[in-house]
């Protein structure tokens, strides 16, 4: 295959930042443009990452980096509202055996170390950008960037994430769509005795837990039905949350007491999207959030979006001809993973929002979980 391929990523979160580390390391000739002006660099609370996750990461060359900066665990607890524990299981080693079950990190941090690796791969980066023209033809795309500027590249991966304008620029109509639940979010300092991921499945919220995300912190969650945003002034955001878990025991009342500042607690509410039939316009891909998003109950979201890049990456630099057929096999490859995530995500949520109380959530979370262990 040519070196003088070159490729333009749009979107610098996991699945962008993968895919541009990866090319880069095949020789490719890669530009990365983002949006936002620091890189999303300091946005976010925590994140969960499973074993699947962890595999990416060590292919991406900064697992070692990854392990210094998060906390590993296990098992998994499942609580009642006052915090007793009423049941805790190991979670399944995804990433298989030499890596751990999870990963819980500040979410910042987790992009502060990808950035780096795509600085470290000598990409070309645009921050503040994006791509308004995409005009295509049998053996390329030419793109008119924000800044003004005119480039051609032979692929073209959007990497934008949920609200992605590049699906709907080549005619890809699929929307999110909400799923009835919303989520409370907010970094915290880690209690004493905090050492996996606790959830309680009961009480006046659909969830509320907690994971690990390093030896000195947290991030807390409790999860409620969807309102109106308009509804909730950015001012209250702290009291809503301190409100909702407020109704917790166990190492509840600690973290409560530092949910005071309205700026850093995060309320999103969950979608679901899940593009069918292809992922690809010409030579303009899908990967990652743009292409399908689940709700957090398996905390599978950017595990996928890595396992896209990574999956992308093998097939393009394995391969002489970047074609339908390709980029066709791509989709076929990862929508036989990808679907049954989405689908066991939306379901687990929605038996919650039904009040299903002999609904097979350990079940329907083992079998797809075991699925994982394969690689992608």
């Amino acid at each position: 295959m040519s070196e003088a391929r070159k490729v333009l990523v749009i979107g610098g979160g996991a699945a962008g930042n993968a895919v541009t580390i990866l090319l880069r390391r095949s020789g490719l000739t890669v530009d990365l443009v983002e949006a936002k002006d620091d890189w999303n660099a300091t946005a976010g609370s925590g994140i969960t990452l499973q074993g699947n996750a962890l595999r990416v990461l060590r292919e991406l060359g900064v697992w070692e980096q990854v392990e210094a900066a998060g906390f590993g665990f296990g098992s998994v607890g499942i609580t009642a509202p006052d915090g007793t524990v009423l049941h805790a299981q190991d979670d399944l080693r995804t990433g298989g055996d030499d890596l751990p079950a999870t990963v819980g990190m500040q979410r910042p941090r987790l992009q502060q170390i990808l950035i780096e690796a795509v600085r470290a791969s000598q990409a070309s980066v645009r921050l503040g950008t994006t791509a308004e023209v995409l005009d295509q033809d049998s053996g390329g795309v030419r793109v008119r960037l924000s800044d003004g500027s005119e480039h051609r590249y032979d692929l073209v991966v959007a990497a934008d994430g949920l609200g992605s304008a590049t699906r709907a620029a080549i005619g890809i109509t699929d929307k999110p769509e909400p799923t009835g639940m919303a989520i409370w979010r907010i970094a915290a300092p880690r209690p004493e005795g905090v050492v996996r991921t606790d959830l309680a499945y009961d009480g006046p919220s659909y969830i509320a837990g907690y994971c690990p995300t390093s030896e000195d912190t947290i991030y807390a969650y409790v999860v409620e039905a969807n309102r109106d945003r308009a509804s909730i002034p950015a001012g209250s955001y702290a009291d809503e949350m301190r409100r909702l878990a407020s109704a917790y025991g166990g190492h509840w009342p600690e973290i409560t007491e530092h949910i005071t500042d309205p700026a850093k607690v995060n309320y999103t509410w969950f979608d679901r999207l899940l593009v069918e039939g292809s992922w690809h316009r010409g030579r303009v891909v899908l990967v990652g959030d743009a292409a399908h998003c689940c709700p957090p109950t398996l905390a599978q979201g950017a595990a996928l979006s890595l396992e896209d890049a990574w999956v992308l990456s093998q097939m393009l630099t394995g391969s002489f001809e970047w074609d339908d057929v390709l980029l066709q096999a791509y989709y076929e490859r990862r929508i036989a993973r990808v679907r049954p995530v989405v689908e066991a995500s939306v379901q687990i949520g929605q038996w919650q929002l039904d009040g299903v109380r002999d609904a097979d959530v350990p079940g329907l979370m083992g079998r797809t979980m075991t699925m994982l262990r394969e690689l992608p």
